[in-house]
């Protein structure tokens, strides 16, 4: 079993200190730092803004950080978040007409594709893209609102994705962003998950999931669900 990446997700720490936040995350080893950028239209709250991404790259030791793209036009904010210092950047099917366009340009300047999909969005969506892309977010809540619970019947879609991915880009990275929790990991991975978006508001609950993964306890977690 390859090793679950964890991805921070940095609109729930503490906006007045975000920065020392940001130093334990570091500290614990976090793979990644998930960053979401919303324009209260493609969902109804507003993000983090590229000026945040700029300070946080400076940090010594910073892991790579994937830009979750919520908003209306993405195309608008490929240089704009490649100068702030994006390793991924991921945008929603939903939101536009031209996404093999948009994947080409995002290669343009150094940063890697990835394409997010809405709960109930289909995954034929991704037939001719697929091997374009670095990492699918697959959104496992409704998007732009935090603390929603995992929507179980999405397993099945993650376990699909996971033998088109097998097929097509075996280098592909699902990542889920949704839900979760202590309680759902095991679940989510053995449907194929590789990388998990934690949405806690409680930093306490991050480093307990950080915990789970990098102690190899998910294994032992992941027997609960075989047979």
């Amino acid at each position: 079993m390859n090793k679950v990446k964890i991805a921070a997700s940095l609109i729930c720490a503490d906006p007045l200190n975000l920065m020392t936040e940001l130093d334990q995350l570091i500290d614990s080893k976090v793979d990644l730092i998930h960053f979401d950028v919303m324009d209260g239209h493609f969902v109804p709250r507003y993000g983090l803004y590229p000026e945040i991404l700029k300070e946080i790259k400076k940090k010594k030791n910073c892991p790579e950080v994937d830009v979750h793209m919520m908003v209306s036009n993405p195309e608008d904010y490929i240089e704009l978040y490649a100068n702030a210092g994006a390793d991924y950047f991921s945008f929603h099917v939903e939101s536009c007409n031209h996404s093999h366009r948009i994947i080409k340009k995002i290669k343009s300047t150094g940063m890697k594709p990835g394409i997010a999909l809405n709960p109930d969005t289909p995954l034929n969506f991704l037939d001719w893209i697929i091997q374009d892309i670095e990492m699918v977010v697959l959104m496992t809540i409704n998007p732009g609102i935090v603390g929603h619970k995992f929507i179980p019947e999405l397993l099945e879609k993650i376990k699909l994705l996971r033998e088109i991915a097998e097929e097509k880009n075996p280098s592909l990275i699902i990542e889920l962003d949704g839900g979760v929790t202590p309680e759902t990991i095991p679940s989510m991975v053995k449907a194929g998950a590789d990388a998990l978006v934690c949405e806690m508001e409680q930093f306490s609950d991050l480093m307990k999931i950080q915990f789970l993964i990098k102690q190899d306890l998910l294994e032992i977690l992941l027997k609960k669900y075989k047979n």
